[in-house]
């Protein structure tokens, strides 16, 4: 979710029965709502079913009828050219903007509202949409109320948000503009968190942050959860991401995956994912089987 432009994150699914799996981190823990040993069964892992689906989407001068499907669980990261095309998708994806053609689906559902998928997807963009006047605690009340966390279960969800984003004890209730952006940052976090999302999509997130603080905060636990990063600095993705997409004027030239990078001898750059985009256009090209040259 975000707070100045709510995209809803889902309900916690976790609420009245025992927790999943969970990664603890400097005392910070998060659980995921799935539980880990039922994804890994191998019937579950072979239907692999989408947790995005998005259908010939448009968007002028963005998006020119890209369709994605992203399994639940992938870890994918998203470069474009031009840069703007992977921004304007997440924004699709989390129903703050509108394609001009086009469907949507997560978790197999098109309803995007909060009886639908709203409240499994939580968004957060280069700007986390909390009033500098507001404090952490402040935020993340207003959180937990958006996606509608039972009132029982809202102090034990913010400690648990504060915990994992390292957001200090002292910095709680002041205002966050007292603690620049790297606690605006932090909070915003931390709110995404609140709803215990499904899908997180993540745009430029946290880059306020040192660069291991940042890595330590993305890397959150559940092979349910699904995230799909927009970056434009793929490089600092490194460790973070499985797959990667990469959109060229508005579709979709390559999904791949990071490993398959590092066997064609390219790094995770832009650059990178543009020349093996390239490589198989050119495999797949009619006649190159036979050594035919072909004209691009």
């Amino acid at each position: 979710m975000i707070l100045a432009e709510p995209a809803m994150s889902r309900r916690s699914a976790s609420i009245g029965r025992r927790p999943a799996r969970s990664r603890s981190i400097g005392g910070a823990s998060l659980t995921s709502s799935t539980p880990d040993a039922l994804w890994r069964a191998p019937s579950v892992r072979l239907l692999r079913p989408a947790a995005v689906t998005c259908v010939e989407l448009s968007r002028r001068g963005v998006l020119d009828r890209c369709s994605l499907t992203v399994p639940v669980g992938m870890r994918l990261l998203v470069v474009s050219d031009p840069e703007a095309s992977a921004s304007s998708l997440l924004r699709i994806l989390a129903g703050l903007s509108r394609p001009s053609r086009g469907r949507v689906e997560i978790a197999g559902l098109r309803d995007g509202s909060a009886a639908g998928w709203g409240r499994r997807v939580a968004y957060l963009g280069p700007e986390p949409g909390i009033h500098r006047w507001m404090t952490p605690r402040e935020a993340l009340n207003l959180a937990a109320g958006l996606v509608k966390v039972p009132e029982s279960d809202v102090a034990r969800r913010i400690e648990r948000a504060v915990c994992w984003a390292r957001i200090p004890a002292e910095a709680l209730d002041r205002p966050v503009s007292r603690g620049g952006p790297p606690l605006l940052q932090r909070t915003g976090f931390a709110a995404a968190l609140i709803g215990d999302p499904e899908v997180l999509l993540l745009d430029e997130p946290l880059r306020a942050l040192e660069t291991h603080e940042r890595a330590r905060l993305l890397r959150l636990p559940g092979q349910r959860r699904t995230v799909v990063l927009a970056s434009r600095y793929p490089a600092s993705e490194q460790g973070l991401v499985s797959h990667v997409v990469y959109l060229r004027r508005g579709r979709v030239a390559l999904m791949a995956r990071v490993s398959d990078l590092e066997a064609a001898g390219q790094p995770l750059s832009a650059r990178g994912v543009a020349t093996l985009a390239d490589r198989r256009a050119a495999s797949s090209a009619p006649g190159a089987a036979h050594g035919v040259a072909t004209r691009r």
